[in-house]
């Protein structure tokens, strides 16, 4: 498959977060193992006017990343267990981020199951925090570049509207109303009920 170059990345957040379902995380080892996963749910978060953001109050050691050049990986800890893997968006100096919340497995199955110890591949990324390890993913690889040979997208047909569902994020307090996530409907991998509806395009971009 294609590997997609930057400027794939150079787009509004919200822009990307739909534009990501479909495509394909590849994560290659040092050893040489490949895994691959296809995106089929994601979460937009800006650093301007988002609470929930962890770059809404100005720039720190932790989310240095999210101001960084598009298609930059910004990987953190969460919840005291888990890593997180957002791909950042946005101009470089502004912050902006997508969350990775599910993946259909495509690649490495087996080492996918080995890591998180499931058989159901439905559950094997089924949440951001189940992907990052089924994938290998770890603090490693905070402020990777997609453009490089760690980690990349590749590319795959763009989906039609009607199977793109959108919703309100998920898990979190601040800023909880705003219809940020995206999905893939009907997909058994997607991490939580399928709650919203298509989401709806407009002519400079996607709706907020």
């Amino acid at each position: 498959m294609k590997k997609l170059g930057a400027e794939f990345y150079e787009a509004p957040t919200l822009v990307l977060a739909e534009r990501l379902l479909g495509k394909i995380f590849v994560h290659r080892e040092a050893s040489g193992r490949v895994t691959r996963g296809r995106i089929v749910e994601t979460e937009a978060y800006l650093g301007e006017g988002d609470e929930a953001c962890h770059a809404w109050r100005g720039m720190t050691e932790r989310n240095r990343a999210m101001f960084g050049p598009p298609g930059t990986l910004y990987i953190y800890f969460a919840y005291g267990c888990h890593y997180l893997a957002n791909i950042v968006s946005e101009p470089e100096g502004v912050a902006g981020a997508v969350l990775l919340r599910a993946m259909e497995p495509v690649e490495g199955v087996e080492w996918m199951r080995e890591r998180r110890r499931k058989v159901d591949e439905r559950a094997l990324m089924s949440g951001p925090g189940k992907l990052t390890e089924a994938l290998g993913l770890g603090p490693a690889h905070y402020g990777e570049s997609l453009s490089g040979e760690i980690c990349w997208l590749e590319d795959a047909p763009d989906l039609p509207p009607e199977l793109i569902g959108a919703s309100p994020r998920i898990g979190i307090s601040r800023s909880a109303a705003l219809p940020w996530r995206r999905f893939v409907t009907g997909s058994p991998h997607v991490s939580k009920t399928q709650i919203g509806a298509p989401s709806k395009k407009r002519k400079k971009g996607i709706g907020k």
